[in-house]
């Protein structure tokens, strides 16, 4: 399966003289905005690191299984097939149960897009903020 990020005019020209060539019939999906950057996903697994340096009693991986619970699946659960599939599935089970699954790889950062990204990004800021967390911030931020 192919797929294209279109984010300039150029790029879209393109995209459109490659699909008038392909041979028919022809499936399309595309979805707007972008998968969350490398630099977010560094960034929240610095965030975890240097909390879980803080707590002493527990590692990254469970402080990011945490994040995600808590701070990234209310973001995921706006969108209504994701909230469905969630909602049936998951949100019955136990809280150590679910903690569980987000640190055995249940995606959940890996689906968002940029935008999504940094408002899951900006709650754990403003949680380490009122927790008293040191992390480190973006120059770009800063």
């Amino acid at each position: 399966m192919a797929q294209a990020l279109v984010r300039t005019e150029f790029d879209r020209k393109r995209l459109i003289d490659l699909i008038g060539k392909a041979k028919l019939p022809l499936s399309v999906r595309w979805e707007s905005g972008r998968a969350r950057s490398i630099d977010q996903n560094a960034l929240q697994w610095k965030w975890a690191q240097e909390v879980a340096v803080q707590l002493g009693d527990t590692d990254a991986a469970d402080v990011q299984a945490r994040w995600k619970l808590v701070h990234g699946v209310p973001i995921l659960r706006e969108d209504d097939d994701f909230r469905e599939v969630y909602d049936a599935r998951i949100k019955p089970l136990p809280y150590e149960a679910k903690i569980a699954m987000m640190r055995l790889g249940f995606p959940v950062s890996r689906m968002m897009k940029v935008g999504q990204m940094t408002r899951y990004l900006d709650a754990i800021q403003r949680e380490c903020a009122e927790q008293g967390w040191w992390i480190t911030i973006p120059e770009e931020a800063a």
